[in-house]
């Protein structure tokens, strides 16, 4: 049976997207080009591979069963091609990153392109998601490594730390704020935008109020910083996020800050197996992520 490898990769973004659109744009192909490819694997092996549900698409228990195995195949393929291209002095393969949007957009990009700059034969592959994902697909080896807000508790997960983040309150441009540091109280009398529920960001957050003897009052929640910040800018209410994501917009002055009484860190770190074998991408990604943490001070 020809079962192609593209086709594979395919199916496994499709199933990590939960989308044929989205799985097209990550792959740099047409929507019409990944379906033709799910079709003909699933013409290969005479039963369905994906269930549409809306605009969804969830693995059958075929399609299930085939990327249990194809995951673990395209894995050593990939070994394999890493372990030749030492041969000839280069470092080649596929790092396949776990991290939250913030994180990814203001905290990797450089580390990123000096990676790309240095080793050219290298592909990332970055997933975005919650702490709690990350670290259970770092767990079920989907993904390499991790970069999350700490701590984890999954005993299976090497930790090193990668940078000590300060959560700021932040303002429209307007604002003016009546001392240098915003307390707990203070915060709560106003009204408050904030990350989702169940976040490890939020949850940092929330234990700064208990601790402050405050809790906001019904606060409007979502899930993505740039929603949040723009919410802000437009003088719909405070919030409390990191010092790394408002900077560009307090610098633009779009966006006024000041810091927290007590002041507020949380830590991010790096996690991945403690099993996990090491090969010459990995390796070298690892060292351009401590390159990025002497660099954040």
């Amino acid at each position: 049976m020809d079962l192609q490898v593209a086709h594979l990769r395919t199916l496994q973004a499709i199933a990590r997207h939960g989308s044929f659109s989205r799985a097209a744009q990550a792959l740099n192909l047409t929507q019409p080009a990944v379906s033709m490819q799910v079709r003909h694997l699933e013409q290969a092996l005479g039963l369905p591979l994906l269930e549409r549900v809306g605009k969804r698409a969830f693995p059958t228990r075929a399609g299930q069963l085939l990327l249990a195995h194809a995951d673990r195949a395209l894995r050593e393929l990939e070994a394999g091609v890493e372990r030749v291209q030492q041969l000839r002095g280069v470092v080649a393969g596929r790092v396949r990153l776990g991290t939250s949007a913030s994180i990814s957009i203001y905290l990797l990009p450089p580390a990123l392109r000096r990676f790309r700059v240095r080793y050219p034969e290298t592909e990332i592959v970055i997933v975005t998601g919650n702490a709690a994902e990350i670290t259970r697909a770092v767990v079920a080896n989907t993904l390499d490594v991790g970069i999350v807000s700490l701590p984890v508790r999954e005993r299976e997960l090497a930790v090193t730390a990668l940078h000590r983040d300060e959560l700021v309150a932040i303002g429209p441009p307007d604002r003016r704020w009546p001392r240098r540091r915003a307390t707990a109280a203070e915060l709560a009398k106003e009204p408050l935008i904030l990350f989702e529920q169940g976040a490890t960001l939020r949850r940092v957050i929330d234990d700064w109020f208990q601790r402050g003897g405050a809790a906001p009052a019904l606060p409007m929640e979502l899930g993505n910083t740039e929603a949040i910040k723009k919410l802000v800018e437009a003088g719909l209410g405070l919030s409390v996020t990191s010092w790394f994501a408002a900077k560009p917009e307090v610098r633009a002055r779009r966006l006024s800050a000041v810091k927290l009484a007590p002041p507020l860190f949380r830590q991010i770190g790096i996690v991945l197996r403690r099993d996990k074998p090491k090969t010459p991408v990995l390796d070298a990604f690892l060292g351009t992520l401590d390159d990025l943490r002497r660099s954040l001070g």
